[in-house]
């Protein structure tokens, strides 16, 4: 059990503790952007959180089955470290597998022990940031105005998650990205399964789909098949945006 009572990880009952020295944590040049490379590939996320931990294997199955080849797990779900390690192991590889809701250096430390390739957070925390670019480590921290954006990217974040929606939505990372050609945006609020190529055509470079991907009431009625349809069809779409 980690140290620090107040992250997530601790909180959520993870069985994985620091086992890795400091520079132990440090990854290569050549991971940190291989780990970019996939993103720019496939363009498109599979964000989970279930309230139990029993549903959120099969309903990340039933999204890889669909086509989803980058997936993350976040932390506010019952479980979510022995997922990242679990489908780290079966899909090393063929999935790229990450944990959201990284709110302290804890957090992380926990999700990289556990094999996470990325590292996803729902809010800018700048040590957070600070500690993951010192040691090659992919951060997508969650920004909802430009400055948030700029101020994310300056401090060492090569990608910037767009949290919540904004108004304008696509239009707006249209007008964001041309403003601040730098940044590289990832909308995760507001994408459904019908406008996640309007994000791409527009500026995003990545996407991510959280509840129109997994609604509360297919998780909860195990109806694992919608989940697959709804990972086919937003999979098509941003595949079409590609083309």
């Amino acid at each position: 059990m980690l140290a620090r009572a107040s992250s997530l990880a601790s909180r959520n009952g993870a069985r994985f503790k620091h086992t890795m020295s400091n520079d132990a944590y440090t990854k290569s040049p050549e991971s940190f952007k291989k780990v970019l490379e996939t993103f720019k590939k496939y363009r498109a996320c599979a964000v989970l959180r279930t309230p139990k931990a029993e549903q959120c294997p099969p309903a990340m199955e039933a999204a890889i089955a669909g086509g989803f080849e980058i997936v993350e797990f976040t932390l506010t779900t019952p479980g979510c470290l022995d997922a990242v390690s679990n489908f780290r192991a079966k899909y090393d590889g063929k999935v790229m597998v990450g944990c959201g809701t990284v709110m302290d250096i804890d957090d992380a430390k926990s999700a990289m022990d556990a094999g996470s390739k990325f590292l996803v957070a729902p809010v800018l925390v700048p040590e957070v940031v600070t500690w993951c670019a010192m040691h090659n480590i992919v951060i997508i921290p969650g920004c909802q105005t430009p400055t948030e954006a700029y101020n994310a990217y300056k401090a060492g974040a090569p990608v910037q998650k767009i949290f919540p929606g904004v108004a304008g939505g696509h239009m707006w990372v249209k007008a964001v990205s041309a403003a601040l050609p730098m940044l590289t945006l990832n909308p995760t609020s507001g994408v459904d399964l019908d406008n996640a190529g309007d994000f791409l055509k527009n500026g995003a470079s990545s996407v991510g789909l959280v509840a129109p991907l997994f609604p509360p009431d297919a998780v909860a009625g195990e109806k694992w098949d919608v989940i697959q349809a709804n990972a086919a069809k937003v999979i098509g779409n941003v595949k079409a945006a590609m083309a």
